[in-house]
């Protein structure tokens, strides 16, 4: 069932919690995983324009797509939030980018805090380069090439490397005493933050 539209308007994000459960049944997951990424060299460079887009698709979107779903998630539902390494070590040519990643961790976090009575779980994937139509789309072709040569493992990871983890956080079978964790995928990478 595709729902294309806007994240940063919450009214879509309710029609598209209302949809899904007129359609499905009931709603289990969440997952958030819209983003807006473009390189900027330096803060002078940043317009106020483009840090607005990036928070409100990539926080603000997050925090409309919560509210619509609470309602419907029950006892067992998850919400799985998608970060990123660049919020919690940061990068020199994201700062809007890197800052919204950072305060979807704290997101997770606090959401989990609050939520953990209800029984519904929040986590977070926060992965390091993935190979994805943000890379192309932000990056010179230059830049692409050499995407995820810096990772022990000398490549991004691929999105199908990456879906066992939201898979993982989903299933109350495997991952149904973790809440408030952010799991960070870094193709050999051990630290983070």
């Amino acid at each position: 069932m595709l729902l294309p539209g806007d994240v940063t308007d919450p009214k879509f994000c309710k029609r598209a919690v209302e949809q899904t459960v007129k359609t499905l049944g009931k709603l289990d997951i969440l997952v958030n995983n819209a983003a807006f990424q473009k390189d900027v060299e330096s803060v002078e460079e940043l317009t106020e324009q483009q840090w607005d887009k990036t928070f409100r698709t990539n926080i603000y979107g997050y925090f409309h797509m919560v509210k619509a779903a609470i309602s419907h998630l029950k006892a067992g539902g998850v919400i799985i939030n998608t970060g990123s390494i660049t919020g919690l070590e940061g990068e020199k040519t994201l700062l809007d980018y890197s800052a919204t990643k950072g305060a979807i961790h704290a997101f997770t976090k606090s959401l989990a805090q609050q939520l953990v009575t209800k029984q519904i779980r929040v986590n977070a994937v926060a992965p390091g380069p993935v190979w994805s139509p943000l890379n192309p789309a932000s990056k010179t072709a230059d830049e692409v090439v050499k995407f995820g040569a810096d990772t022990p493992m000398k490549r991004p990871g691929q999105p199908e490397e990456i879906a066992p983890a939201y898979v993982f956080f989903a299933s109350n079978a495997d991952s149904s005493f973790i809440t408030g964790e952010v799991l960070t995928l870094l193709g050999g990478g051990t630290t983070a933050g």
